[in-house]
């Protein structure tokens, strides 16, 4: 407020403008604060997707698909019965039940790359994904490697960057799909194991077939195959029920 010559006080608008501006600004920057807060809060209270052991998992959403990022690593069915851990090659290579393994038997590898099941795990009823989730059949992998591109690219799309997991060269990963496959390695109906760095095998459910998709570190290709042995050890990767 001001008084002009005649001692009359008149209202300065222009003033009046930048108080309430200046007082603006600051409720502006709370009000984003409190949202980025909320916001933040609302993804901690949403941590990821644990299975019955208790190990977390993330996930993303790849075209029409929602994908755990981690392989699995559980120890249990669904329902708490004991998956058998076979260390024994020549049992191993005999099974015609479920059992898991971790490569080389070092749970260490499991930390990193998850754990190896034969198909017999994967086909049982109990479940070993966490509910609302499955192994995922051929038909979903063959939506994913379209949505990706093809087989010819799928891989590439897929495979976690650089050498630190896989081996060089690392042909043509990029991870753009956020999928970031490790080289687990696989293990053999004979026992063996094999392809740790080098190699991602996941089960596609298939029955009365089992089957499996495969990448590697030397190119960016993501095939599958069917007619798998069902004693073979392979990773999983759930996906989300509809």
């Amino acid at each position: 407020m001001r008084m002009n010559k005649t001692g009359q006080q008149f209202i300065n608008y222009n003033e009046m403008g930048k108080k309430n501006r200046i007082l603006i600004y600051p409720i502006l920057v709370i009000g984003c604060l409190m949202i980025l807060t909320g916001s933040c809060k609302k993804n901690n209270d949403n941590p990821g997707i644990s299975d019955i052991d208790g190990n977390i998992y993330h996930a993303i959403s790849i075209g029409t698909q929602v994908w755990m990022i981690e392989n699995l690593k559980v120890t249990h069915y669904r329902n708490g019965d004991v998956i058998p851990n076979v260390t024994d090659a020549t049992i191993w290579s005999s099974l015609s039940t479920g059992a898991y393994s971790d490569y080389d038997n070092s749970s260490g590898n499991s930390t990193t790359y998850g754990r190896l099941y034969n198909f017999f795990t994967v086909a049982d009823a109990r479940n070993i994904c966490p509910t609302g989730w499955h192994v995922p059949s051929v038909n979903e992998f063959t939506t994913f490697t379209t949505y990706l591109g093809g087989e010819s690219v799928a891989g590439g799309k897929v495979k976690e960057t650089g050498t630190t997991h896989w081996q060089t060269p690392n042909d043509g990963a990029t991870n753009v799909s956020g999928f970031k496959a490790l080289p687990s390695g696989y293990r053999f109906d004979t026992g063996a194991f094999d392809g740790i760095g080098s190699y991602a095998d996941f089960w596609a459910f298939a029955e009365p077939d089992a089957s499996r998709w495969n990448l590697g570190y030397d190119g960016p290709t993501m095939t599958g195959a069917g007619s798998v042995p069902k004693n073979f050890g392979f990773s999983v990767r759930c996906i989300k029920d509809n």
